[in-house]
């Protein structure tokens, strides 16, 4: 992958009070590359309870690249590809869900649990530009 068409990527995930922050802060890292720090905000969640916010930017291409490359396991990578209308919205952003617990457990699959967004570049910046980069890149993975 030469070029990579994104500006960033964010990983984002919920710690509730029934969870190990550091099993969630290990589920981020398995698409992370070394060194990455994580950032940690702490909110309340509607009764009370304690919810961990972690999260992670990458900008920089070789990490973008670490973090797609990981995302290239994924075994139903075809069907992001071929849901990419849908997943890419007007201001030229991608999102996809990823398994939390699977990740934990260095496997990557889609699920519930870690929201995966990048920004896609796109010039002019319509959405059509920005789908067909985004598919321009999932195919060369």
């Amino acid at each position: 992958m030469p070029a990579v068409p994104l500006h960033y990527v964010d990983l984002r995930a919920f710690c509730y009070a029934t969870e190990d922050d550091q099993r969630v802060e290990a589920a981020l890292r398995t698409f992370l590359p070394e060194g990455v720090e994580l950032d940690r905000a702490a909110s309340a969640g509607h009764h009370g309870d304690r919810i961990l916010v972690v999260s992670a930017r990458v900008e920089r291409a070789d990490e973008v690249r670490h973090v797609f490359d990981r995302l290239a396991e994924l075994d139903d990578i075809d069907a992001v590809v071929d849901e990419l209308d849908e997943r890419v919205d007007d201001n030229c952003a991608f999102y996809l869900t990823l398994d939390k617990q699977a990740a934990f457990h260095g496997e990557i699959r889609r699920g519930d649990g870690i929201t995966f967004r990048s920004k896609v570049e796109a010039y002019p910046a319509k959405r059509e530009k920005a789908v067909a980069n985004a598919r321009e890149l999932f195919e060369s993975l």
